[in-house]
């Protein structure tokens, strides 16, 4: 086959396996892992079952590639969280940065992401892949909110701050799966802004 004509088939061949990707994601987030069929994803995608299956043999093909795709996307909102913000040392970035990190445990990803975690605690596959990618992306997720913050993890309790503040973000993603409590949640961003800030400039937040 020509080149020509090998590239526009590849070129497609992507976009329908990006295009089935996302719409496993968006199954689970929307109708959880029981929910999710490939034929479901499939007429989500616009594609036929029979490519589907071609891409993804199985449904375990399909939803843990879908796990790598979860994680990629989380990784690639977490590097745009370095773009406009507020001055170095400024409050104001504090909240920022604390306020997107929250907002990556609150969203659709967030939400996909716990549904394959239910699924995986009784897919033993799906559980290998799920914990290392996790793994992964909760090392990187941490070196990440060091890095925008300017945390200075030798300083006591430094570390401890920005690993409660991931804990935190994830137990209100948890809570938003039942109600939209987004006032609380300003309020409780609006407070571990204060406790961050006061642990990097090394003072007690409560004083």
């Amino acid at each position: 086959m020509p080149h020509q004509e090998r590239a526009p088939k590849q070129d497609r061949s992507r976009a329908t396996r990006r295009r089935l990707l996302s719409a496993a994601v968006e199954c689970l987030a929307e109708h959880g892992w029981a929910g999710s069929t490939v034929t479901v994803v499939a007429e989500r995608a616009g594609v036929s079952r029979g490519a589907a299956q071609h891409h993804f043999p199985t449904r375990e093909d399909l939803f843990t590639a879908a796990v790598e795709h979860v994680a990629e996307q989380r990784s690639a909102a977490l590097r745009a969280l370095a773009h406009d913000l507020p001055p170095a040392g400024s409050i104001a970035r504090t909240r920022t940065i604390v306020e997107e990190l929250v907002d990556l445990y609150t969203g659709p990803l967030f939400r996909a992401a716990l549904q394959l975690w239910v699924a995986a605690s009784n897919e033993e596959q799906l559980g290998r892949r799920v914990i290392d990618l996790e793994s992964r992306v909760g090392r990187e997720t941490h070196r990440t909110a060091v890095r925008l913050l300017g945390a200075d993890e030798s300083v006591p309790g430094v570390r401890e701050t920005v690993q409660g503040l991931l804990d935190m973000g994830r137990g209100l993603g948890l809570a938003n799966l039942l109600t939209d409590d987004a006032a609380r949640r300003d309020r409780i961003v609006d407070q571990w802004a204060r406790i961050v800030d006061a642990a990097l400039a090394g003072s007690d937040p409560s004083a």
